[in-house]
């Protein structure tokens, strides 16, 4: 055995004397394995060390390599964390030259893979500076010098993707609001002031800045303008009512009417222009003819009147209405009077409605009461008869609901009023009351003149005899032949009425017995069937 081996067995046994020494000072203090590995591993580099510096003619040649792996290493690890990448797990059980072509192929892909990111760092900077001018806000949060990671450049590229459609949504708002901007200027005859005008509506709108504020300015001009459109069309048609009304007072003939038909239709600048000079000229006019347009008006006046139900007393309380003394003050008292009363009239119009509606049922009733007291009725064959016991019975059934509806709308109107709801000078509750109560008393008026009539009747057939004839139009059940007479049994009702001479005179008289009365009609249909068996 050489003398070098000699002594290299024996360093080898010095250092497992010195490992198993240190190994039982360790179990001995109890320090845990995975620092005893450490505290080994230590020791092996210790060696490692002194036996590195005892071959220095193979250090050159390793510490070269070792060198080479120690920069690629650290560039590699600077790369990763500049890429957010994790670090190159090298292999294990190969040569240091492998090792050091591995880590040194590694930084190379790192390198590609920085440029590449840098440059779709800098391509999407340029996007976002130029939706920034465009949109006018704040550019996006990034380090331009800081290589980003693959989840920032795709947050960055998802904020491009949103500020394209911002810009897209933005710029369609702008159009449209531009394009009504531009219509309700030239309806206006509006010609751009300030320099947010001139912008808006004269400059090319790829250079107009979409910024929130823009476009809320722009939404704020729009309202402007449709305001002023607004109050234009109102103020149009407020001139057109008076000119149809001074037209109408004045009676200006038609033709001269169809002139000024195009300013009666559109509301444009030039059309309010024409208005308001159409309006002074009647204005002057209507002064050269103030007893004209006075009568006029109180034409309408009196009409207003009749449909609002004023009394006479209400009437007479506008006492200008009745003064001769025509001039402008008394035209300008007509005039307010007339709005006055329109304006009263539209605040009430479901009630004024209500009122004359119950008027119109209350005269269509009576006039059906009245044709069902007339004994020619019988004698139609076209169906009318039923058709108006039909629209009677519905009167009688909508009356009391249309008086109930009206006594809850004169509630609120007299609470909202504090006075009394009259028609014509009277409580209108109370009008309906007197016209029911009336239409009673003449029904039973004229059911009284009817029984004395028949009474009369029967009584002069009682005292002179009669021939009996059946009806020419009708035949009733429980009617006699016509020349077959039979004896009459007096009623109470006639032997109040007669005294015995005059009932043993109807005794010898020829009578015919009254048909019996069908249930379903009222007294009035029994008479009119007596009288047409009552031949004089």
């Amino acid at each position: 055995m050489r003398k070098s081996e000699v002594l290299a067995a024996e360093a080898v046994s010095c250092l497992n004397k010195a490992l198993c020494h240190l190994k039982d000072i360790w179990e001995e203090i109890g320090i845990p394995e995975d620092q005893r590995l450490q505290r080994t591993n230590v020791v092996k580099n210790h060696i490692k060390n002194l036996l590195e510096m005892m071959i220095k003619e193979e250090e050159s040649l390793r510490k070269r390599l070792v060198n080479s792996i120690q920069t690629c290493r650290t560039e590699m690890e600077k790369l990763c964390l500049e890429l957010q990448l994790p670090v190159f797990e090298e292999e294990d059980g190969i040569s240091m030259l492998q090792q050091e072509k591995n880590i040194r192929t590694q930084v190379e892909a790192l390198m590609k893979e920085r440029t590449k990111r840098m440059q779709q760092l800098k391509a999407l900077l340029e996007q976002d500076q130029d939706l920034c001018d465009i949109l006018c806000s704040m550019p996006y949060g990034i380090s331009p010098d800081s290589v980003p990671s693959l989840e920032q450049l795709e947050n960055f590229q998802q904020h491009i993707s949103n500020q394209k459609e911002e810009k897209e949504k933005r710029y369609v708002e702008f159009t449209d609001i531009k394009k009504q901007i531009i219509l309700y200027m030239e309806e206006l005859d509006h010609i751009p002031e300030t320099s947010f005008e001139k912008d808006v509506v004269c400059e090319d709108e790829d250079s107009f800045c979409l910024s929130r504020d823009n476009i809320t300015s722009l939404k704020l001009l729009l309202c402007q303008l449709e305001e002023r459109k607004a109050e234009n069309e109102a103020l149009c048609e407020s001139h057109r009512e008076k000119i149809q009304q001074l037209w109408d007072r004045l009676q200006v003939p038609q033709e001269e009417r169809e002139v000024f038909n195009e300013h009666m239709v559109t509301s444009k600048k030039r059309n309010l222009d024409a208005l308001q000079a159409e309006v002074k000229r009647l204005e002057e006019l209507k002064l050269l003819n103030i007893r004209n347009v006075t009568d006029a008006i109180r034409s309408e006046i009196a009409v207003f009147w009749e449909k609002c139900f004023f009394s006479t007393d209400q009437r007479q309380a506008f006492a200008p209405y009745f003064s001769e003394d025509f001039t402008e003050d008394l035209l300008s008292l007509h005039d307010a009077e007339i709005q006055r009363l329109k304006q009263h009239h539209e605040d009430h119009k479901e009630l004024f409605d209500g009122v004359h509606q119950w008027e119109e049922s209350w005269r269509l009733y009576q006039e059906l009461e009245k044709k069902a007291s007339d004994p020619a009725r019988f004698t139609n064959r076209g169906g009318n008869l039923l058709k108006e016991e039909k629209q009677r019975s519905d009167l009688q059934k909508s009356l009391p609901k249309l008086e109930k509806k009206l006594k809850a709308q004169i509630d609120a109107w007299e609470s909202e009023q504090g006075r009394e709801f009259q028609v014509n000078g009277q409580k209108f509750l109370q009008y309906v009351e007197e016209q029911w109560e009336l239409h009673r008393t003449e029904k039973e008026k004229e059911k009284l003149e009817r029984h004395l009539k028949k009474s009369k009747q029967t009584e002069e057939d009682m005292l002179y005899g009669t021939t009996v004839r059946t009806p020419t139009k009708r035949r009733f059940l429980g009617t006699t032949t016509p020349n077959k007479s039979r004896k009459f049994n007096a009623t109470s009702s006639i032997s109040s009425a007669t005294s015995n001479s005059t009932m043993r005179s109807a005794f010898g008289g020829t009578v015919c017995r009254s048909p019996v009365p069908p249930s379903a009609h009222s007294h009035q249909v029994f008479y009119i069937q007596y009288d047409s068996l009552i031949i004089n």
